[in-house]
């Protein structure tokens, strides 16, 4: 007896559908895609259980007459290609001529369907892959697909799903893709008898993503293009506020296809490193059109995948787009903070607790972190511009030392401090107060010594003072041609480390000294820290390198671009004023007109939001003034 035999048919369509119909969002996916390649303006998608019970699939495309029928439900049959060559110029979906025979092999499965010029349509009932039924019958221009008990003669495979509810999950995340892959057609789904999605079709991208995520998301949705010789991207990004902790909400469409990408990620990721949490994800719905003989569609049984001839160049065009729609436009001169504020009903707590973000016992002493622009005439050589001031390099010597530091405090505090720490942060002179609105925005006081409290001509904003002062020492460090100008420590640190730690600073000591830091080996184990950056506090040197250490830590192999922005975010975090110092109107003018004119100023550099708007009617909702 032979060894090698061929298989039966029903043996052979259970195995294929195993490669296309992985769970019950796979069906959806793909009859979805026959649908959209039919040229339906309409499609309904209604579920029972997650799918495992009841799929339905409606839609008002061309349909298909008797024939087309009785040769679709055959494998490998389809109506998009005819020879290999057509593989490399494919521009609809569903080309494998695989979805509905390997979706009726593993369930009860129905097709009505017609053509618009035909009188009676066509239904097929299909059971396990067997043919049961075919034959005229009244219905409706286009095609319905009921699939119901879906693996119910392939059990092994049905106990591999999940729960219901996230099967159900599983079919919104693809809908909605599919919906923002095609928003000129009306998307809806019922989801156990409850419409769950459903979009207006009108063409707009925007449109369709309110209608799946709310008013709150489509305002903070920033646009995007970008017109290469080769590749065309467009589409929308949303503002750093508005995240979630997953990378579900992220749509890539390339080619009219709804894919999966790791790289397009990792672009993204790039263009906002210092925009986001380390938990936080944007939402991403982005259009790619390139060259259909540049990208291979036929790597994935699924057709979730794939592969590009120049994946460095698709890389590089959406980090530019993403890193232009992000970037405030300038061109203008509007330097409005209302824009760059995150919505009231938007903010969730997604951040950890950070000791410099609690209000500290209130002092009396100056605050002396602050950098500001000022006028100073030229002193010696021994000047160096920083952050827009004349700034000394401290020497070796003491007394040198103590001069230059005196000088630099004193150029802060006449740049800044301008009224007594000790005077009211409330101005009652109206006049006065408009005549220092700052990014169009007018500072009225502070709360808890945390939060600067300002007034817009459309609500009300309140600033972490912190947050928005790291980002401005962030952007002005990052800003830096040369080295970071750095203050000389009279008493070197002495640092006792771990191995691992040892290991970190040695090898980034040139990384390091450009950004301010000076550090040499001391011995087993141990470095020295001879200088830091001019704008941290000695007091903090120790903490500073610490926590720049702790974040290189927790990297894998870090790139320089990461090493640079933990080592600058450190340094902003530590240099920044903090919570608990007391500003005057003069201080919380500066600080807005800084963060105005910052390139990213949603976020600190850790993803925190710098600013947040109470519009109106929050405020008059809040009261109880309307419903």
């Amino acid at each position: 007896m032979n060894k090698v035999h061929v298989l039966d048919e029903n043996t052979i369509n259970k195995i294929a559908a195993g490669e296309v119909v992985e769970r019950p969002s796979s069906v959806v996916k793909e009859l979805m895609e026959n649908s959209i390649d039919a040229g339906a303006t309409k499609i309904e998608v209604e579920t029972m259980a997650g799918g495992t019970s009841f799929i339905r699939i409606s839609d008002n495309g061309h349909g298909m007459n008797r024939d087309d029928v009785q040769i679709a439900i055959l494998r490998h049959a389809t109506s998009k290609i005819t020879a290999v060559d057509d593989l490399q110029h494919i521009s609809t979906l569903g080309f494998r001529g695989e979805a509905l025979p390997s979706i009726a092999a593993v369930s009860r499965f129905s097709i009505l369907t017609r053509q618009p010029q035909d009188e009676l349509g066509t239904s097929v009932k299909i059971t396990g892959g067997h043919l049961e039924d075919i034959g005229a019958a009244g219905c409706n221009i286009g095609t319905t697909i009921k699939v119901e008990d879906l693996f119910f003669n392939t059990p092994a495979r049905k106990k591999f799903l999940k729960t219901n509810n996230t099967e159900s999950n599983k079919i919104n995340d693809f809908v909605i893709k599919l919906a923002f892959s095609n928003p000129q057609i009306a998307v809806k789904l019922i989801n156990n008898n409850k419409l769950t999605i459903t979009t207006p079709g009108n063409g707009s991208l925007r449109d369709a993503i309110q209608s799946v995520y709310g008013r709150t998301v489509g305002q903070e949705l920033l646009p995007l293009t970008l017109n290469d010789e080769t590749i065309t991207i467009n589409g929308f990004i949303t503002k750093p506020a508005v995240i979630r902790s997953s990378r579900a909400w992220q749509t890539f469409i390339v080619n009219g296809r709804i894919i999966s990408n790791s790289m397009i990620s990792r672009s993204i990721d790039n263009a906002y490193h210092s925009l986001l949490p380390k938990s936080g994800y944007p939402l991403a719905v982005l259009n790619i059109t390139v060259p259909k003989n540049s990208v291979d569609i036929n790597v994935h049984p699924q057709k979730i995948e794939m592969k590009f001839a120049e994946d460095s160049l698709l890389f590089k065009a959406v980090y530019k787009s993403v890193l232009d729609a992000v970037r405030p436009d300038k061109t203008d001169n509007d330097n409005s903070l209302g824009s760059f504020a995150a919505p009231a009903d938007y903010i969730k707590p997604h951040y950890e607790e950070n000791s410099l973000l609690i209000p500290k016992k209130i002092t009396s002493a100056p605050m002396t972190t602050f950098t500001a622009k000022a006028s100073v005439p030229q002193q010696s050589h021994n000047y160096s511009p920083v952050n827009g001031i004349e700034q000394p390099i401290l020497r070796e010597n003491t007394a040198d030392f103590d001069i230059a530091r005196e000088k630099i405090y004193a150029i802060k505090n006449t740049a800044i401090l301008t009224q007594n720490m000790n005077d009211s942060n409330i101005l009652d002179d109206p006049q006065s107060a408009e005549s220092i609105a700052a990014g169009n925005l007018m500072p009225l006081g502070q709360i808890d010594l945390c939060y600067i409290i300002a007034q817009g001509e459309d609500g009300m904003y309140i600033i972490d003072q912190h947050a928005a002062h790291e980002r401005i020492l962030y952007d002005k460090f990052g800003l830096a041609k040369d080295r970071i100008v750095s203050q000389q420590l009279l008493i070197h640190l002495i640092l006792n480390l771990s191995p691992a730690e040892y290991d970190l600073l040695e090898n980034n000591q040139e990384t390091l000294y450009n950004l301010g830091f000076r550090i040499e080996a001391a011995g087993p184990q141990q470095f020295r820290l001879c200088e830091l950056p001019a704008d941290i506090p000695q007091d903090a040197a120790e903490n500073t390198i610490r926590d720049i250490l702790a974040s290189l830590e927790e990297m894998h192999t870090p790139t320089p671009q990461e090493i640079r922005h933990a080592c600058l975010a450190t340094a902003a975090c530590r240099a920044a004023i903090k919570a608990g110092d007391k500003l005057t109107i003069q201080q919380m003018k500066i600080i807005l007109d800084e963060l105005a004119n910052t390139k990213l100023p949603y976020t600190c550099p850790h993803g925190r939001p710098t600013i947040i708007k109470f519009e109106h009617h929050d405020l008059a909702k809040m009261f109880k003034r309307i419903p």
